[in-house]
């Protein structure tokens, strides 16, 4: 094997595939990166045999062949090149030779007849959706998965298509994230959940551009397919929340409030709640509603802590208790400049929703007050 090519290029395709490394394996070639060479081109692949992805780039292969190598170490030697042109080549010792103007690097290899096969997927459903709307749709549901263990379905997305729309839901037991998104052309339904872990590294690779990805799923792998470079996932197995059988229909307490506030009052008022040595959860921040008025105040060990904001109210008076992480994390995500959020009693779901937007809602399970 012998290859020329430019660090840039090189190191785009290493920053993709290096997410699907094994990190703590007894197996080695888990840790390593299947390369090969077909024509012009050369193909990176990782696999930690639950996510696995593969890159193309083109490059100027003078002699073909097929290795592996350790990844983290190979990219990380790439990294710290100059910014110019590198020859690779496997030598008669089954030696990775890397030479860049004055630099020479030799890396053990492994056999790449033992670096396991990404699954083979018999796509049964697909659809295609532009780059930075998957990626917004990811960022504005992947927060909200859980990471228990203990009730694995819960610890990825479902991805849902009904006709010619694509629902993401994400759900921990105590909130809910829901976002959709109008799809080009209608598709058979399917309901895939997909890891979280797979969507992060998904959400690191895509870019923010009208470029188009295909997801295709299976019985139980899915496949995240756009130019130069594949991933492939298994599916969660397991009963996804009838998620539209809890998000509350109606509300008793409505509020209109401006997301900038209301985020830096959350942020502020954290500053107390989370400053306990003791779970935060049990010092939830309190949340009075009255004509006109929003309180939001939290007492604890360390302090006591109040803020007011002056909005727009509809409805009965209320007081309830919430986890203070779980406002913030969806104001930080939610991009409109105006919120509605609804409340039905003190020991019922919160509803934050844009006003003007309805392809987004957050949910979020109250905690009791202490008398």
């Amino acid at each position: 094997m012998k290859i020329i090519c430019e660090k840039d290029k090189i190191l785009k395709a290493l920053n993709s595939v290096t997410k699907a490394v094994a990190n703590k394996t007894t197996m080695p070639i888990l840790e390593g990166i299947l390369i090969q060479t077909n024509d012009n081109e050369i193909k990176f692949t990782t696999y930690d045999l639950e996510i696995g992805i593969e890159y193309i780039m083109d490059a100027q292969v003078e002699v073909q062949g097929t290795t592996v190598v350790n990844a983290i170490m190979f990219s990380e030697i790439i990294r710290k090149l100059p910014d110019t042109e590198i020859n690779i080549t496997l030598n008669e010792n089954n030696l990775l030779v890397i030479e860049c103007e004055g630099s020479l690097y030799k890396l053990a290899t492994m056999n790449p007849e033992e670096f396991p096969e990404l699954p083979k997927i018999n796509i049964e459903n697909s659809i295609q959706i532009e780059q930075n709307t998957l990626k917004s749709m990811i960022r504005k549901t992947i927060f909200a998965v859980s990471i228990e263990e203990n009730r694995p379905i819960f610890t990825g997305c479902l991805f849902q298509t009904i006709g010619s729309k694509l629902n993401v839901v994400a759900v921990d037991g105590f909130r809910l994230a829901w976002n959709s998104a109008v799809l080009n052309n209608p598709t058979t339904q399917f309901n895939a959940v997909i890891p979280g872990k797979t969507l992060n590294e998904v959400n690191k690779i895509i870019l923010d551009s009208f470029e188009p990805i295909t997801i295709g799923v299976s019985k139980n792998q899915a496949l995240f397919e756009m130019d130069k470079c594949k991933i492939v996932t298994r599916l969660l197995d397991g009963e996804f929340l009838n998620y539209s059988n809890v998000i509350p229909e109606n509300w008793e307490t409505r509020v209109r409030v401006g997301r900038n506030n209301l985020q830096d009052c959350f942020e502020r008022i954290s500053l107390i709640s989370s400053s306990s040595t003791e779970k935060e959860k049990k010092y939830p921040v309190k949340i009075q509603i009255d004509i006109g008025k929003v309180t939001i105040s939290c007492t604890n060990q360390t302090g006591d802590a109040k803020e007011e904001l002056y909005v727009s109210t509809e409805g009965k008076n209320l007081e309830a208790g919430f986890n203070p992480k779980y406002f913030l994390d969806a104001l930080k995500v939610i991009e409109d400049e105006e919120i509605y959020v609804d409340f039905g009693t003190s020991i019922s779901p919160c509803i934050i929703r844009p006003i003007d937007n309805e392809e987004y809602t957050y949910m979020i399970l109250p905690i009791r007050l202490k008398e």
